[in-house]
């Protein structure tokens, strides 16, 4: 049974260590291991992410099934990409399952509580980045309704790859 819950201060080292896990098994075999080793050593440590969990303005959400932690998501307002700037926004930063999680609910439920987070805090537009060629999740987003507004790039170690940006508009749970 999947659980989601919104993460707590105490969270902070189950947050670094599940976003390293996701983030390695989902790209890992995609990239090479150089390029992996440089992005995880250097823009993804442990003790970045322990700060980012900390950060009052991000929200996580994590996703167990039963008691095991196997998946979260952050959403933050803090940026927010050229074509959206007349509407109020809010981004899904990361959406990540353990690869042995894929299949069980655990993103279904993980996306099912950013869409409602949106909803309550008045956003009209919810948009992510996703690697375009991340064929798997933009399957999942645009089974969501998400569709493709823009494109921009992702540094992972020293290779350039393209994230493609995509929104789905949603309506506000206070329309004036």
């Amino acid at each position: 049974m999947i659980i989601i819950q919104t993460a707590k201060n105490g969270d902070a080292d189950l947050i670094a260590d599940l976003s390293r896990q996701t983030f390695y098994e989902t790209f890992a075999p995609f990239n090479t291991k150089e390029d992996m080793n440089k992005f995880m050593n250097e823009q993804f440590t442990r003790e970045q992410l322990i700060k980012e969990a900390k950060e009052i303005a991000n929200k996580f959400i994590l996703a167990y099934n039963d008691t095991k932690p196997v998946g979260y998501a952050l959403m933050r307002e803090s940026t927010i990409p050229e074509g959206l700037e007349n509407f109020n926004t809010v981004e899904i930063a990361r959406i990540y399952v353990l690869n042995t999680a894929i299949g069980t609910g655990a993103g279904k439920a993980l996306m099912e509580k950013c869409i409602e987070m949106a909803k309550e805090i008045n956003k009209e537009i919810i948009w992510l980045g996703v690697w375009e060629k991340n064929i798997r999740a933009i399957s999942f987003y645009t089974k969501w309704g998400f569709e493709k507004f823009a494109e921009h790039p992702f540094i992972l170690g020293n290779d350039i790859q393209t994230d493609w940006l995509m929104k789905k508009t949603i309506k506000p749970v206070f329309e004036n």
